[in-house]
């Protein structure tokens, strides 16, 4: 990993997507006897015919490529916000939101953000470190004494910086969880402190600041260093920092034993065999996420903390310009060549130009999102895992066509 830092979005290719994680989500299915999470647009079946195919009577390009998503990729359903930078939105569906009925896909509807979350839990971390109660280079030993240990692994050398970059040589957990099977993933309930123990059980992956790899294992502690700190739940702190204080009315932590998605949403779905209808996923267990992947928002939304985010209204500029900071990041989206900082990574365009971005996957849900300097946003959600790396680029390259058209 090169030590350069960039404060700029950097020259990431245009994806907030995360191949590792798709790729050990395929692996896990394929173990299962599944294939593929998404195979084939036929094994979802042709949209009913009462199904809107779209918002708008002329599709615009934004609207085709949503289109394309659901016709050329087979996810069951798409939306979408744009956002210009005058702060008018303009909203995109296609598909359908629920299979079994045809219901439509709700403009605007609900749905699991994932590991957008992770932006949320770094502003909460970082605005810890504006009011004095945490320094960005202290081990993560000085907050958690005793926590992280394990093969090669000190808490003691680990720094709050290198968690919220991916740079402290912890393996992610999911692997092991997927390991048991995507329903037994769903329905599963774990406390924070097993997740932990779960990512401290595989040795260190590389010395601290040498090397990066995503992981929730990172954001779980970060999640318990905000608990530590402020002796309150890191829903909570995200709650009253974030989504309250910028007005997200549609943006919530999901209490630890509500599976369903409240309010308007589309389902989510999940090929676990490729002879058999999809499953629905819509209503799981959030307690695998936690601080790394639990929040539930909407497309608006995403847009509406974005735009906040870059603009200055939830970080001091000090502390907005350590988030910006980004490290190289190859594995981060198909590029490569991408870039983190803490919780926020770089997004390149089509037009010229590059954006903030960081995107989320959950089962049943992709999350793709982005924000320019200049305030112009987009977030898009397709129902169900792309079934391929050719698919997830699809989905970066309607988030593309979003922001540049």
């Amino acid at each position: 990993m090169s030590d350069r830092t960039d404060h700029s979005p950097g020259t990431a290719g245009p994806s907030s997507f995360t191949p590792r994680r798709v790729v050990s989500v395929l692996a896990a299915l394929a173990v299962l006897g599944g294939g593929t999470a998404l195979a084939a647009s036929a094994e979802f079946g042709a949209p009913p015919a009462n199904a809107a195919a779209a918002v708008q009577a002329t599709p615009d390009a934004v609207q085709r490529g949503l289109d394309g998503l659901v016709r050329d990729d087979g996810f069951p359903g798409a939306l979408a916000a744009v956002r210009d930078a005058d702060g008018h939105t303009r909203h995109y569906t296609a598909g359908v939101g629920d299979l079994a009925t045809g219901e439509e896909v709700p403009v605007d509807g609900r749905v699991r953000i994932a590991s957008n979350t992770k932006m949320f839990t770094a502003v909460v971390v970082l605005q810890l470190v504006q009011e004095g109660l945490v320094d960005l280079d202290a081990p993560i030993e000085t907050y958690l004494p005793g926590l992280v240990r394990g093969e090669g692994i000190d808490g003691r050398v680990i720094t709050v910086r290198q968690l919220l970059q991916h740079t402290s040589g912890l393996a992610d957990y999911d692997d092991k969880l997927a390991a048991d099977g995507l329903l037994a993933l769903r329905d599963g309930h774990h406390e924070p402190r097993e997740l932990v123990e779960l990512g401290l059980s595989t040795p260190a992956l590389f010395a601290p600041g040498t090397g990066w790899a995503y992981g929730n294992t990172n954001y779980v502690l970060a999640g318990l260093l905000v608990e530590e700190v402020t002796g309150n739940p890191v829903g909570d702190e995200i709650t009253e920092r974030v989504i309250d204080r910028i007005g997200l009315e549609h943006t919530y932590w999901p209490a630890a034993d509500d599976r369903t998605i409240r309010g308007p949403h589309p389902h989510g779905y999940v090929a676990l065999d490729p002879s058999a209808p999809p499953v629905d996923f819509t209503e799981q267990d959030v307690t695998a996420a936690w601080a790394a992947g639990a929040l539930i928002s909407t497309p608006s939304d995403v847009n509406r903390f974005m735009t906040a985010l870059v603009g200055g209204e939830l970080l001091e500029p000090a502390e907005l310009e350590q988030m910006q900071r980004t490290v190289d990041a190859p594995e981060f989206d198909a590029s490569g060549d991408a870039r983190y900082g803490l919780g926020l990574a770089t997004f390149s365009l089509s037009c010229g130009g590059t954006a903030w971005t960081h995107g989320g996957t959950a089962l049943g849900y992709q999350t793709a999102n982005a924000v320019t300097a200049e305030g112009r946003a987009a977030a898009l959600t397709v129902t169900a895992l792309p079934g391929s790396l050719d698919a997830a680029r699809h989905v970066d390259a309607a988030l593309d066509t979003a922001l540049c058209g």
